[in-house]
Protein backbone atom coordinates (compact mmCIF):
# COMPACT_ATOMS: atom_id res chain seq x y z
CA UNK A 1 0.00 0.00 0.00
CA UNK A 2 1.43 3.39 -0.99
CA UNK A 3 1.91 6.14 1.54
CA UNK A 4 -0.64 8.37 -0.23
CA UNK A 5 -3.28 5.65 -0.20
CA UNK A 6 -2.60 4.85 3.44
CA UNK A 7 -2.97 8.53 4.26
CA UNK A 8 -6.33 8.69 2.49
CA UNK A 9 -7.52 5.62 4.38
CA UNK A 10 -6.44 7.14 7.70
CA UNK A 11 -8.25 10.37 6.91
CA UNK A 12 -11.39 8.48 5.84
CA UNK A 13 -11.27 6.34 8.99
CA UNK A 14 -10.86 9.45 11.12
CA UNK A 15 -13.81 11.11 9.41
CA UNK A 16 -16.06 8.09 9.93
CA UNK A 17 -15.00 7.71 13.56
CA UNK A 18 -15.53 11.41 14.16
CA UNK A 19 -19.02 11.22 12.72
CA UNK A 20 -19.86 8.19 14.87
CA UNK A 21 -18.63 10.04 17.96
CA UNK A 22 -20.38 13.32 17.12
CA UNK A 23 -23.71 12.66 18.94
CA UNK A 24 -21.87 12.12 22.21
CA UNK A 25 -19.85 15.31 21.81
CA UNK A 26 -22.76 17.47 20.72
CA UNK A 27 -25.08 16.28 23.48
CA UNK A 28 -25.82 19.04 25.98
CA UNK A 29 -25.59 18.32 29.69
CA UNK A 30 -23.42 17.95 32.76
CA UNK A 31 -22.30 15.35 35.31
CA UNK A 32 -23.30 12.36 33.24
CA UNK A 33 -26.77 13.56 32.16
CA UNK A 34 -27.04 14.52 28.49
CA UNK A 35 -29.78 15.55 26.10
CA UNK A 36 -30.01 15.61 22.31
CA UNK A 37 -32.59 17.99 20.87
CA UNK A 38 -33.58 17.42 17.24
CA UNK A 39 -34.63 20.19 14.87
CA UNK A 40 -38.26 21.14 15.46
CA UNK A 41 -41.01 22.72 13.41
CA UNK A 42 -44.13 24.75 13.94
CA UNK A 43 -46.21 27.80 13.17
CA UNK A 44 -46.95 31.08 14.94
CA UNK A 45 -49.64 29.23 16.92
CA UNK A 46 -47.87 26.01 17.95
CA UNK A 47 -44.49 24.29 17.85
CA UNK A 48 -43.29 20.69 18.09
CA UNK A 49 -39.93 19.42 19.27
CA UNK A 50 -38.42 15.99 19.97
CA UNK A 51 -35.38 15.16 22.06
CA UNK A 52 -33.82 12.36 24.05
CA UNK A 53 -32.23 12.15 27.49
CA UNK A 54 -29.29 9.88 28.32
CA UNK A 55 -26.93 9.02 31.09
CA UNK A 56 -23.43 8.90 29.63
CA UNK A 57 -19.91 9.05 30.98
CA UNK A 58 -18.09 12.35 30.75
CA UNK A 59 -15.23 13.02 28.34
CA UNK A 60 -11.65 13.56 29.36
CA UNK A 61 -11.16 17.31 29.49
CA UNK A 62 -7.66 17.33 28.05
CA UNK A 63 -8.40 14.92 25.19
CA UNK A 64 -7.83 16.08 21.62
CA UNK A 65 -11.18 15.49 19.81
CA UNK A 66 -9.30 14.63 16.60
CA UNK A 67 -7.14 12.02 18.28
CA UNK A 68 -7.98 8.46 17.21
CA UNK A 69 -8.00 7.15 20.76
CA UNK A 70 -10.29 9.96 21.89
CA UNK A 71 -12.68 9.18 19.07
CA UNK A 72 -12.74 5.50 19.99
CA UNK A 73 -13.39 6.40 23.62
CA UNK A 74 -16.28 8.65 22.54
CA UNK A 75 -17.76 5.85 20.45
CA UNK A 76 -17.51 3.62 23.51
CA UNK A 77 -19.32 6.30 25.52
CA UNK A 78 -22.06 6.30 22.88
CA UNK A 79 -22.41 2.50 23.06
CA UNK A 80 -22.62 2.61 26.86
CA UNK A 81 -25.28 5.33 26.91
CA UNK A 82 -28.32 4.56 29.03
CA UNK A 83 -31.71 6.08 28.29
CA UNK A 84 -33.43 8.03 31.04
CA UNK A 85 -37.17 7.24 31.21
CA UNK A 86 -39.63 9.08 33.45
CA UNK A 87 -37.62 12.31 33.52
CA UNK A 88 -39.54 15.61 33.68
CA UNK A 89 -38.75 18.09 30.89
CA UNK A 90 -39.78 21.73 30.55
CA UNK A 91 -39.63 23.76 27.32
CA UNK A 92 -39.95 27.54 27.06
CA UNK A 93 -40.74 29.50 23.91
CA UNK A 94 -42.46 32.81 23.17
CA UNK A 95 -43.13 33.53 26.83
CA UNK A 96 -44.92 30.20 27.38
CA UNK A 97 -43.91 26.85 28.84
CA UNK A 98 -44.86 23.22 28.25
CA UNK A 99 -43.93 20.09 30.19
CA UNK A 100 -43.35 16.51 29.16
CA UNK A 101 -41.93 13.27 30.56
CA UNK A 102 -39.40 11.07 28.80
CA UNK A 103 -40.79 7.74 27.59
CA UNK A 104 -39.28 4.27 28.09
CA UNK A 105 -36.64 5.02 25.43
CA UNK A 106 -35.74 8.39 26.92
CA UNK A 107 -37.53 10.44 24.25
CA UNK A 108 -39.60 13.51 25.04
CA UNK A 109 -42.05 15.27 22.75
CA UNK A 110 -42.88 18.92 23.23
CA UNK A 111 -46.09 20.49 21.93
CA UNK A 112 -46.26 24.14 22.93
CA UNK A 113 -48.81 26.84 22.04
CA UNK A 114 -47.10 30.18 22.71
CA UNK A 115 -49.15 33.00 24.21
CA UNK A 116 -48.93 35.48 22.62
CA UNK A 117 -48.26 33.75 19.27
CA UNK A 118 -44.63 33.28 18.34
CA UNK A 119 -42.60 35.40 15.92
CA UNK A 120 -44.00 35.67 12.41
CA UNK A 121 -40.87 36.35 10.38
CA UNK A 122 -40.01 32.68 10.17
CA UNK A 123 -36.70 30.84 9.90
CA UNK A 124 -35.14 29.33 13.01
CA UNK A 125 -36.05 30.25 16.58
CA UNK A 126 -34.48 29.08 19.86
CA UNK A 127 -36.32 26.95 22.42
CA UNK A 128 -35.08 26.59 26.00
CA UNK A 129 -35.08 23.05 27.44
CA UNK A 130 -34.65 22.12 31.09
CA UNK A 131 -34.31 18.56 32.42
CA UNK A 132 -35.38 18.01 36.02
CA UNK A 133 -32.37 15.83 36.76
CA UNK A 134 -29.90 16.05 39.63
CA UNK A 135 -28.39 18.48 38.93
CA UNK A 136 -30.84 20.12 36.44
CA UNK A 137 -29.64 20.31 32.84
CA UNK A 138 -30.21 23.33 30.63
CA UNK A 139 -30.24 22.80 26.84
CA UNK A 140 -31.22 24.62 23.69
CA UNK A 141 -33.25 23.49 20.71
CA UNK A 142 -34.53 25.28 17.64
CA UNK A 143 -37.69 25.25 15.56
CA UNK A 144 -38.44 26.35 12.02
CA UNK A 145 -41.48 28.59 11.54
CA UNK A 146 -42.37 29.32 7.89
CA UNK A 147 -42.20 33.03 7.07
CA UNK A 148 -45.25 34.85 5.66
CA UNK A 149 -43.68 34.90 2.20
CA UNK A 150 -43.58 31.09 1.86
CA UNK A 151 -46.06 29.69 -0.69
CA UNK A 152 -46.16 25.92 -0.20
CA UNK A 153 -44.85 23.04 1.90
CA UNK A 154 -42.70 20.23 0.51
CA UNK A 155 -42.86 16.77 2.09
CA UNK A 156 -40.23 14.40 0.77
CA UNK A 157 -39.24 10.84 1.43
CA UNK A 158 -35.51 10.24 1.88
CA UNK A 159 -34.76 6.64 0.96
CA UNK A 160 -34.53 6.19 -2.82
CA UNK A 161 -35.94 9.69 -3.28
CA UNK A 162 -33.09 11.91 -2.11
CA UNK A 163 -30.37 9.29 -1.71
CA UNK A 164 -29.73 5.85 -3.16
CA UNK A 165 -30.47 3.41 -0.36
CA UNK A 166 -32.00 0.56 -2.32
CA UNK A 167 -35.27 0.26 -0.39
CA UNK A 168 -36.36 -2.42 -2.83
CA UNK A 169 -33.16 -4.31 -1.94
CA UNK A 170 -33.16 -4.73 1.84
CA UNK A 171 -29.55 -5.93 2.16
CA UNK A 172 -28.25 -3.00 0.11
CA UNK A 173 -30.38 -0.59 2.11
CA UNK A 174 -29.02 -1.84 5.45
CA UNK A 175 -25.45 -1.62 4.13
CA UNK A 176 -25.89 1.97 3.00
CA UNK A 177 -27.70 2.99 6.18
CA UNK A 178 -25.37 1.49 8.76
CA UNK A 179 -22.05 0.74 7.07
CA UNK A 180 -21.41 3.20 4.24
CA UNK A 181 -20.33 6.68 5.29
CA UNK A 182 -22.30 9.80 4.38
CA UNK A 183 -20.15 10.64 1.34
CA UNK A 184 -20.98 7.26 -0.20
CA UNK A 185 -24.75 7.57 0.31
CA UNK A 186 -24.92 8.95 -3.18
CA UNK A 187 -27.50 11.65 -3.81
CA UNK A 188 -29.60 11.29 -6.93
CA UNK A 189 -28.02 13.53 -9.60
CA UNK A 190 -29.73 16.91 -9.66
CA UNK A 191 -31.67 16.40 -6.43
CA UNK A 192 -29.68 18.98 -4.45
CA UNK A 193 -30.28 21.74 -7.01
CA UNK A 194 -33.95 20.75 -7.27
CA UNK A 195 -34.52 20.91 -3.51
CA UNK A 196 -32.67 24.20 -3.21
CA UNK A 197 -34.96 25.58 -5.93
CA UNK A 198 -38.10 24.31 -4.16
CA UNK A 199 -36.95 25.79 -0.86
CA UNK A 200 -36.24 29.15 -2.51
CA UNK A 201 -39.41 29.07 -4.61
CA UNK A 202 -40.05 31.06 -7.75
CA UNK A 203 -39.39 34.29 -5.85
CA UNK A 204 -35.95 33.12 -4.73
CA UNK A 205 -36.37 33.79 -0.99
CA UNK A 206 -39.63 32.09 -0.01
CA UNK A 207 -38.02 29.65 2.47
CA UNK A 208 -40.70 27.06 1.77
CA UNK A 209 -40.61 24.34 4.47
CA UNK A 210 -38.81 21.15 3.45
CA UNK A 211 -40.07 18.31 5.63
CA UNK A 212 -38.36 14.93 5.31
CA UNK A 213 -40.07 11.68 6.26
CA UNK A 214 -38.35 8.34 6.86
CA UNK A 215 -38.94 5.06 8.68
CA UNK A 216 -35.25 4.95 9.64
CA UNK A 217 -34.27 5.19 13.35
CA UNK A 218 -33.20 8.37 15.13
CA UNK A 219 -29.79 6.78 15.57
CA UNK A 220 -28.77 7.79 12.03
CA UNK A 221 -29.89 11.43 12.49
CA UNK A 222 -26.33 12.76 12.46
CA UNK A 223 -25.40 10.64 9.45
CA UNK A 224 -28.32 12.02 7.46
CA UNK A 225 -27.56 15.59 8.57
CA UNK A 226 -23.98 15.20 7.40
CA UNK A 227 -25.16 13.75 4.09
CA UNK A 228 -27.42 16.77 3.53
CA UNK A 229 -24.58 19.15 4.43
CA UNK A 230 -22.06 17.47 2.13
CA UNK A 231 -24.46 17.61 -0.82
CA UNK A 232 -25.78 21.12 -0.02
CA UNK A 233 -29.37 19.91 0.27
CA UNK A 234 -31.70 22.14 2.34
CA UNK A 235 -31.78 20.43 5.70
CA UNK A 236 -35.37 21.46 6.33
CA UNK A 237 -37.13 21.98 9.63
CA UNK A 238 -36.72 18.40 10.81
CA UNK A 239 -35.91 14.89 9.76
CA UNK A 240 -38.94 12.82 10.74
CA UNK A 241 -37.52 9.57 12.01
CA UNK A 242 -38.69 7.02 14.57
CA UNK A 243 -37.32 4.85 17.34
CA UNK A 244 -36.98 1.23 16.28
CA UNK A 245 -36.89 0.01 19.87
CA UNK A 246 -34.32 -2.72 19.22
CA UNK A 247 -33.15 -4.94 22.05
CA UNK A 248 -31.82 -8.46 22.54
CA UNK A 249 -35.36 -9.64 23.31
CA UNK A 250 -36.92 -7.64 20.45
CA UNK A 251 -34.37 -7.64 17.59
CA UNK A 252 -36.84 -6.36 14.95
CA UNK A 253 -38.12 -2.76 14.58
CA UNK A 254 -41.45 -1.90 16.08
CA UNK A 255 -44.24 -1.81 13.54
CA UNK A 256 -45.08 1.65 12.20
CA UNK A 257 -47.32 1.00 9.23
CA UNK A 258 -49.07 4.37 9.40
CA UNK A 259 -45.98 6.35 10.40
CA UNK A 260 -45.66 8.36 7.19
CA UNK A 261 -49.38 8.94 6.58
CA UNK A 262 -49.89 10.09 10.17
CA UNK A 263 -47.06 12.60 9.92
CA UNK A 264 -48.34 14.03 6.64
CA UNK A 265 -51.86 14.40 8.03
CA UNK A 266 -50.38 16.23 11.01
CA UNK A 267 -48.53 18.63 8.72
CA UNK A 268 -51.66 19.27 6.64
CA UNK A 269 -53.47 20.27 9.83
CA UNK A 270 -50.60 22.41 11.12
CA UNK A 271 -50.08 24.30 7.86
CA UNK A 272 -53.77 24.41 7.01
CA UNK A 273 -53.45 27.61 4.93
CA UNK A 274 -50.72 26.29 2.62
CA UNK A 275 -50.79 23.86 -0.32
CA UNK A 276 -48.43 20.90 -0.42
CA UNK A 277 -46.01 19.20 -2.81
CA UNK A 278 -45.36 15.49 -2.14
CA UNK A 279 -42.18 13.77 -3.33
CA UNK A 280 -41.48 10.06 -3.07
CA UNK A 281 -40.43 6.99 -5.02
CA UNK A 282 -42.11 4.02 -6.67
CA UNK A 283 -40.08 1.38 -4.89
CA UNK A 284 -42.03 0.90 -1.67
CA UNK A 285 -45.19 2.45 -0.16
CA UNK A 286 -45.18 6.10 -1.25
CA UNK A 287 -47.81 5.69 -4.01
CA UNK A 288 -50.22 4.00 -1.57
CA UNK A 289 -49.69 6.62 1.14
CA UNK A 290 -49.89 9.61 -1.21
CA UNK A 291 -53.03 8.26 -2.92
CA UNK A 292 -54.76 8.14 0.46
CA UNK A 293 -53.62 11.68 1.32
CA UNK A 294 -54.81 13.18 -1.98
CA UNK A 295 -58.16 11.37 -1.70
CA UNK A 296 -58.75 12.54 1.89
CA UNK A 297 -57.58 16.12 1.30
CA UNK A 298 -58.76 17.23 -2.16
CA UNK A 299 -57.36 20.57 -3.26
CA UNK A 300 -54.47 20.58 -0.76
CA UNK A 301 -51.84 18.94 -2.98
CA UNK A 302 -50.44 20.92 -5.91
CA UNK A 303 -48.37 18.11 -7.33
CA UNK A 304 -47.09 14.63 -6.55
CA UNK A 305 -43.61 13.76 -7.81
CA UNK A 306 -42.68 10.08 -7.74
CA UNK A 307 -39.14 9.06 -8.61
CA UNK A 308 -39.44 6.01 -10.84
CA UNK A 309 -36.98 3.54 -9.32
CA UNK A 310 -38.88 0.32 -9.94
CA UNK A 311 -40.00 -1.42 -13.12
CA UNK A 312 -41.75 -4.18 -11.17
CA UNK A 313 -45.18 -4.93 -12.70
CA UNK A 314 -46.79 -5.32 -9.27
CA UNK A 315 -46.09 -1.64 -8.51
CA UNK A 316 -47.97 -0.40 -11.59
CA UNK A 317 -51.40 -1.02 -10.03
CA UNK A 318 -50.70 1.18 -7.00
CA UNK A 319 -49.17 3.90 -9.19
CA UNK A 320 -52.31 3.76 -11.36
CA UNK A 321 -54.44 4.23 -8.26
CA UNK A 322 -52.35 7.25 -7.25
CA UNK A 323 -52.71 8.67 -10.78
CA UNK A 324 -56.50 8.42 -10.60
CA UNK A 325 -56.69 10.11 -7.20
CA UNK A 326 -54.36 12.95 -8.22
CA UNK A 327 -56.14 13.56 -11.52
CA UNK A 328 -59.60 13.51 -9.88
CA UNK A 329 -58.39 16.19 -7.46
CA UNK A 330 -57.28 18.38 -10.37
CA UNK A 331 -53.62 18.07 -9.38
CA UNK A 332 -50.56 16.81 -11.22
CA UNK A 333 -48.70 13.52 -10.97
CA UNK A 334 -45.24 13.21 -12.44
CA UNK A 335 -43.66 9.77 -12.41
CA UNK A 336 -40.15 10.93 -13.21
CA UNK A 337 -37.06 9.12 -14.38
CA UNK A 338 -34.79 11.90 -13.07
CA UNK A 339 -34.68 15.23 -11.21
CA UNK A 340 -34.57 17.24 -14.43
CA UNK A 341 -38.07 16.10 -15.42
CA UNK A 342 -39.42 17.10 -12.00
CA UNK A 343 -37.73 20.51 -12.22
CA UNK A 344 -39.19 21.19 -15.68
CA UNK A 345 -42.67 20.42 -14.45
CA UNK A 346 -42.25 22.42 -11.22
CA UNK A 347 -41.08 25.45 -13.21
CA UNK A 348 -44.18 25.16 -15.41
CA UNK A 349 -46.37 25.26 -12.30
CA UNK A 350 -44.52 28.32 -11.01
CA UNK A 351 -43.11 26.46 -8.02
CA UNK A 352 -39.48 27.21 -8.89
CA UNK A 353 -37.70 29.84 -10.96
CA UNK A 354 -37.21 28.96 -14.64
CA UNK A 355 -33.37 29.24 -14.50
CA UNK A 356 -33.38 26.55 -11.79
CA UNK A 357 -34.25 23.93 -14.43
CA UNK A 358 -30.89 24.49 -16.10
CA UNK A 359 -29.14 24.35 -12.72
CA UNK A 360 -30.70 20.93 -12.07
CA UNK A 361 -29.77 19.75 -15.57
CA UNK A 362 -26.18 20.97 -15.10
CA UNK A 363 -25.82 19.21 -11.75
CA UNK A 364 -27.20 16.02 -13.25
CA UNK A 365 -24.85 16.29 -16.24
CA UNK A 366 -21.86 16.83 -13.95
CA UNK A 367 -22.67 13.57 -12.16
CA UNK A 368 -23.78 11.42 -15.09
CA UNK A 369 -22.65 13.17 -18.24
CA UNK A 370 -24.83 15.04 -20.70
CA UNK A 371 -27.88 13.14 -21.88
CA UNK A 372 -30.74 14.18 -24.10
CA UNK A 373 -33.98 14.63 -22.13
CA UNK A 374 -36.68 12.18 -23.11
CA UNK A 375 -40.16 13.39 -23.90
CA UNK A 376 -42.64 12.62 -21.15
CA UNK A 377 -45.55 10.33 -21.86
CA UNK A 378 -48.85 12.07 -21.10
CA UNK A 379 -52.26 11.02 -19.91
CA UNK A 380 -54.38 14.16 -20.09
CA UNK A 381 -58.03 15.09 -20.77
CA UNK A 382 -60.01 18.35 -20.58
CA UNK A 383 -61.38 17.79 -17.05
CA UNK A 384 -60.13 16.18 -13.84
CA UNK A 385 -62.87 13.55 -14.03
CA UNK A 386 -62.04 12.63 -17.62
CA UNK A 387 -58.32 12.53 -16.80
CA UNK A 388 -58.97 10.22 -13.86
CA UNK A 389 -61.00 7.93 -16.11
CA UNK A 390 -58.24 7.95 -18.71
CA UNK A 391 -55.70 6.98 -16.05
CA UNK A 392 -57.83 3.99 -15.10
CA UNK A 393 -57.56 0.58 -16.60
CA UNK A 394 -54.34 -0.13 -18.44
CA UNK A 395 -53.35 3.42 -19.41
CA UNK A 396 -50.76 3.94 -16.67
CA UNK A 397 -49.50 0.35 -16.88
CA UNK A 398 -49.02 0.77 -20.64
CA UNK A 399 -47.18 4.07 -20.16
CA UNK A 400 -44.88 2.42 -17.62
CA UNK A 401 -44.20 -0.51 -19.93
CA UNK A 402 -41.61 -0.78 -22.64
CA UNK A 403 -38.21 -2.28 -23.06
CA UNK A 404 -36.05 0.82 -22.57
CA UNK A 405 -33.49 0.36 -19.76
CA UNK A 406 -34.35 3.84 -18.45
CA UNK A 407 -37.78 4.18 -16.81
CA UNK A 408 -40.05 6.60 -18.67
CA UNK A 409 -41.37 9.92 -17.38
CA UNK A 410 -45.17 9.83 -17.19
CA UNK A 411 -47.31 12.92 -16.54
CA UNK A 412 -50.96 12.67 -15.52
CA UNK A 413 -52.93 15.91 -15.19
CA UNK A 414 -55.98 17.73 -16.57
CA UNK A 415 -55.47 19.58 -19.85
CA UNK A 416 -55.62 22.95 -18.10
CA UNK A 417 -52.19 22.15 -16.71
CA UNK A 418 -50.78 20.82 -19.95
CA UNK A 419 -48.22 23.58 -20.35
CA UNK A 420 -46.89 22.94 -16.85
CA UNK A 421 -45.26 19.66 -17.73
CA UNK A 422 -43.64 20.68 -20.99
CA UNK A 423 -41.06 23.04 -19.49
CA UNK A 424 -37.69 22.55 -21.13
CA UNK A 425 -38.49 19.08 -22.42
CA UNK A 426 -40.07 19.99 -25.72
CA UNK A 427 -43.41 18.84 -27.15
CA UNK A 428 -45.09 16.12 -25.15
CA UNK A 429 -46.16 12.76 -26.48
CA UNK A 430 -49.85 11.90 -26.39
Amino acid sequence: MTGARAGRLRRAAGWILGLAARPVRRAQGRRGVAVEVYRGYGSAQEIFLIGRAFRQSEAERAADPDDLRAQLRDIGRRIRRRRLPGLAVEARFGGSAARAVTDRDGYFRIHLCPRPPGPGEGAWHPVSIRLASDPPVEARGEVFIPPPRCRFVVISDIDDTVMHTGVANKLKMLWRLFVADATRRVAFPGVAALYRALHAGAGGAEQNPMLYVSRAPWGIYDMLSEFFRLHDIPVGPVLFLREWGLSWRHPLPRRAEDHKAELIRRMLALYRDLPFVLIGDSGQHDPEVYAGIVHAHPGRVLAVYIRNVSRAPERAAEIARLAREVAAAGSSLVLAADSRAIAAHAAGLGLIAAPAVEAVASEKAAAEGATRPRRPRRITRPTPEATATAASGEAVEAALGGTSPEPPTVIVEPAGRREAGDGAQGPAER
